[in-house]
């Protein structure tokens, strides 16, 4: 056969699977049997081996896999993927919706849709073809997981119809029930452990090395959201139609997985209508999620730091179980907080085995009036965390004790300090209590922090076991002949370790700061510390009220700040961790001006010249900052189209002066 009829030929039989694909997993229509499936797609993958150069990279014989990944690579988030706030409680959606209709004076529709037990995924599509797929991660930045998503069938390779240029769609992976059983009873006849529930099975498949193995474990999804520089749709439940026509397997409205609705009346019956019915769904899912339909409304409601004000999540009731108490023991974690923990007979909830459940704190033990060897009530917090919520009474032993909390630190003895208004005691013996010692230096390590490779809990545990390291500021003093000893340490492993110290260096000062573990300063106060005070020097030379009147810095928050300056070894540490050649400045960044210092822009609807994603850069870029609602603080409302009016109503009774796009481009000389 020559190139170019092998070339049609090739494009023929593709097209072809596609399409039978399509219609057996996304629209559920057997249009071939098996066995003709197969012997097109044999015949496919021997052209294929005859023209290696006539291979496209979306071709569907990529569906059975055969790619070994050694190294998921870690990439940014073009979009980031944050994560919903929950709700466990009607009353919470009600006030939800109320909080909504305060910002939003018009019609507001809301979507509501299943929240699947899966995994989140971001796929991306340029020019129709399937381009890469990247898991939320830290919401910031995933894992590059194209090759095991491409096995799964009721994703696309190739788009139908109209589409988008680039963009990418984002929904849950998840493992029918059916795929979990069959694996089950699989791994049961070859004496294996077996799998503890789909999400996690499903969470682990895609981790994979072997795509081939992947794809064997029949992997399914449903895409829902869809995410652009400038979008085409102008609202979230036009975006899924659309989806559905692009040849996505979406929440089907015929089978009520997603419904438009225009009140909190038609949301709690949309809730109340799964809740009795997804025993019924060949797949897991643990909640309903609510979101506002409008694009422009959502711009309008905007974002908190850590999620979208416009969606919510509702999760269905934990299941129950009954089981005993054994002991209750005692936890010490980073900051010093001490957790009691009731150790129980294990018992199966949820799809896991649960020997362990948090009582939090003394005063939740009080509450629950707790008894050695009570009888209690077991529920997974959100479905994940199991927890106490009540004792069984009739089943108390008459002779049975009253559950005292401790006084003393149960790993270095030191008198436990409970502060006013706060829940937890603490032990406040930082720099010498060996579980606050682990605790700070694996947060210091971690991903977010300073993302130090080739250390884990086990390497961490031998150092501080064999004195090599007291404090996070001795990791930088480690030497080879050092390490070389340890147990399960060899010469790669430990310059592994070496380098990634030595990495470390690099980090920006945020997340120095993040590192350090300073109770309350999370990654988001860390970057708006180092934003504002540029240095450590001037942190540490910042009085209390100076620090209050920071961005989202509270008192709290502060004067958490002020205690870890103020005391000496912090002070040591700091300098050992400058000796060692961390950075601790804010890295200057470039302005294209610094028309825009001090001044706070909001900007509201569509635009013609550049995108929001792209004026919000222009502003930063400025000197700006950007805000995500009108107040006495912003100075200058930017109105593109379909700007919402109650936005232009609160700018226009505040006196906020209001330019359109042309006028804000022509003040920073963008013109």
């Amino acid at each position: 056969m020559e190139l170019e009829e092998a070339k049609k030929k090739i494009i023929e039989l593709s097209e072809r699977l596609h399409h039978y694909n399509y219609m057996y997993y996304v629209k559920s229509e057997s249009l071939v049997s098996d066995y003709d499936f197969d012997m097109l797609l044999k015949e496919l993958e021997a052209l294929e081996d005859c023209f290696p150069s006539l291979v496209a990279s979306n071709s569907p014989s990529k569906r059975v896999g055969g790619v070994v990944v050694k190294n998921f690579e870690t990439v940014k988030h073009r979009f980031p993927m944050l994560s919903l706030s929950n709700s466990y409680s009607k009353e919470e959606i009600i006030e939800w919706e109320e909080r909504i209709k305060k910002t939003i004076e018009q019609d507001i529709e809301y979507v509501c849709e299943l929240k699947y037990d899966g995994v989140a995924i971001g796929v991306r599509y340029v020019n129709g073809a399937f381009h890469s797929a990247v898991t939320r991660g830290d919401g910031t930045q995933g894992e590059l997981v194209s090759e095991n998503v491409k096995t799964i069938k009721s994703i696309p390779l190739r788009l139908n119809g109209e589409f988008p240029i680039d963009f990418e769609i984002r929904g849950e992976i998840f493992l029918p029930l059916l795929e979990f059983d069959r694996l089950n009873i699989e791994r049961a006849s070859s004496d294996l452990p077996l799998f503890a529930n789909p999400r996690n099975t499903a969470s682990g498949t895609l981790k994979l090395q072997d795509s081939s193995v992947v794809s064997k474990r029949n992997l399914d999804c449903y895409l829902y959201g869809i995410n652009e520089e400038r979008s085409s749709y102008d609202s979230h439940y036009q975006a899924v139609a659309n989806a559905e026509l692009m040849g996505f397997k979406t929440p089907s409205s015929r089978q009520r997985k997603i419904e438009k609705v225009k009140n909190v009346e038609g949301i709690l019956s949309f809730i109340d209508f799964w809740d009795s019915q997804r025993k019924k769904l060949p797949f897991e899912i643990d909640g309903i999620v609510i979101k506002v339909n409008s694009y422009l409304q959502q711009e309008e409601l905007g974002y908190t730091a850590k999620s979208p004000r416009w969606a919510i999540a509702y999760k269905f009731k934990a299941e129950r179980a009954e089981t005993k108490i054994n002991h209750v023991s005692y936890q010490v974690g980073r900051t010093g907080a001490i957790t009691p923990v009731a150790n129980l007979n294990p018992v199966y909830l949820g799809g896991t085995t649960v020997k362990r459940a948090s009582l939090h704190n003394a005063e939740q033990i009080d509450k629950l009036n707790l008894h050695d060897q009570d009888m209690v009530y077991v529920e997974k917090g959100g479905e994940i965390i199991p927890k106490i919520v009540g004792v069984n009474l009739s089943k108390r032993q008459s002779a049975s004790k009253k559950v005292h909390f401790i006084t003393l630190c149960p790993s270095c003895q030191s008198v436990l300090y409970k502060g006013d208004g706060e829940a937890q005691h603490y032990c406040r013996n930082s720099s010498a209590c060996p579980p606050q010692i682990k605790g700070k230096i694996e947060h210091f390590i971690s991903r977010k922090a300073m993302d130090i490779d080739g250390l884990g809990a086990e390497t961490i545990d031998a150092l501080v076991e064999n004195g090599l390291i007291k404090d996070i500021g001795d990791l930088y003093a480690l030497k080879f002949e050092q390490l070389i000893d340890l147990e399960r340490m060899a010469d790669k492993s430990v310059n592994n370790l070496l380098q990634g110290i030595e990495t470390s260096k690099n980090q920006p000062f945020e997340k120095v700061l993040f590192g350090m573990g300073i109770r309350y300063v999370g990654e988001t106060v860390s970057k708006k510390l180092a934003k504002a005070f540029k240095t450590m020097d001037q942190i540490i030379a910042a009085p209390y009220d100076s620090l209050v009147d920071t961005d989202e810095i509270g008192e709290k928050i502060a004067q958490s700040i002020r205690e870890f300056i103020d005391n000496e070894h912090n002070l040591s540490l700091i300098q050992k961790l400058k000796n060692a050649g961390l950075v601790f400045e804010k890295e200057e960044e470039t302005l294209s001006s610094s028309f825009l210092e001090a001044q706070t822009i909001v900007i509201s609807g569509t635009f013609e010249i550049y995108s929001r994603n792209e004026m919000k850069k222009l502003i930063e870029s400025n000197g700006g900052k950007n805000g995500s609602s009108i107040s006495k603080k912003t100075n200058l409302l930017v109105a593109g189209a379909n700007m919402g009016p109650s936005k232009l109503k609160k700018a226009t009774d505040l006196g906020i002066e209001i330019v359109d796009e042309n006028e804000f481009l022509k003040r920073i000389k963008h013109d």
